[in-house]
């Protein structure tokens, strides 16, 4: 019988999630949030998700108010959600490892089957329970963890082992964890473009951390927005542009993340069947697709993957194309020139 048919008796109890703080949160956000208008256009910056965020947005008549709306919503998203914030509900899930149910919102239930899709589309090589084994990797100290230590922590990781039923979540084994972070600034971004639209902006751009989204078209007069790509090999720079009318943009890629030991590159992308770092020759990933969770979803999806199996799973998902750069040359779909320019 499904858990959400049983009788109120015979129902595992439900812990709840105490409500996390989000005013230091706010608080440090707003420290690094910057405001400026250019006429008719507000551009925002801040720093938050461990990344650097912009939303650029036509003013719908005063640009404070919206820029408050859009800071108040990231830094309850970020209270929520983040794996480094002891209070976070993601942290309260992980410590009640090998315990009993936790009780779920709409929201965080929604942000779990998102897991679920990235675990299938990337055929189990993304884990979001894969965070035991990302602990034991130090990548800003270039330290490798023995075979011992991939071992013990691969008996804890899992999606599968995870119990999910409407409405709650059980992590069965003690030192379980999970993390959002293939699934969480992408799905931020797709929030934050139905706040603003909400608000009354009728043109914007939402980038955090190279994972954007539009809203109608710039209010310049351009046909379409021109999104840069970031070259792998020359970070900062782009080795190309993309022309996007609606939807969105996302890259993902270790070429930021990681350190070189013995002639080997250790990049941050782990793969969760050997606990090591995906060595496929992938420097990155971008894919255009209608929704910045579903770009993001793929574009990860695309680096442990691989050229070959990727450029498969690229042309087998209707409405999206995209391209992965690769140590030896690039991959496309076949359409993603197309969308290619340098004049718009």
């Amino acid at each position: 019988m499904p858990l959400s048919s049983q009788p109120v008796s015979d129902a595992p109890p439900l812990t709840l999630l105490a409500p996390p703080p989000v005013s230091e949160v706010l608080t440090r956000i707003r420290g690094t949030a910057r405001l400026e208008s250019v006429g008719a256009v507000s551009e925002l910056t801040f720093q938050a998700m461990g990344t650097r965020c912009r939303v650029s947005f036509a003013d719908p008549g005063s640009a404070r108010p919206v820029a408050d709306a859009v800071l108040g919503w990231i830094a309850t998203f970020e209270a929520r959600y983040s794996r480094f914030l002891p209070t976070s509900w993601i942290s309260q899930i992980n410590a009640h490892s090998g315990g009993g149910w936790i009780a779920l919102d709409p929201e965080a239930s929604q942000l779990l089957a998102l897991c679920g899709q990235l675990v299938y589309l990337s055929r189990g090589l993304l884990d979001p329970s894969a965070l035991p084994l990302v602990r034991i990797w130090d990548w800003k100290s270039a330290r490798i963890p023995s075979d011992a230590e991939i071992a013990d922590a691969r008996t804890r990781v899992g999606w599968t082992r995870i119990q999910l039923a409407p409405g709650r979540i059980r992590l069965p084994m003690s030192g379980m964890a999970i993390d959002l972070g293939g699934v969480g600034k992408e799905f931020a971004v797709d929030q934050v473009i139905l706040l603003l639209a909400s608000l009354g902006v009728s043109s914007a751009l939402v980038d955090f951390g190279a994972d954007i989204r539009v809203l109608g078209l710039p209010t310049d007069g351009r046909p379409a927005w021109k999104i840069g790509l970031e070259d792998p090999k020359s970070p900062g720079q782009p080795w190309n542009h993309l022309i996007l009318r609606e939807g969105a943009v996302a890259t993902s890629g270790d070429y930021l993340r990681g350190f070189t030991q013995g002639g080997r590159r250790f990049g941050h992308i782990l793969d969760p069947r050997t606990g090591r770092p995906v060595d496929n020759g992938v420097l990155a990933a971008s894919v255009m697709a209608p929704s910045c969770t579903q770009a993001g979803m793929l574009s990860t999806a695309l680096c442990v993957l691989g050229p070959d199996e990727g450029r498969r799973l690229l042309a087998a998902t209707p409405g999206v194309e995209g391209c992965i750069l690769t140590s030896q040359g690039i991959v496309t779909s076949p359409r993603f020139y197309e969308h290619v320019s340098q004049a718009v």
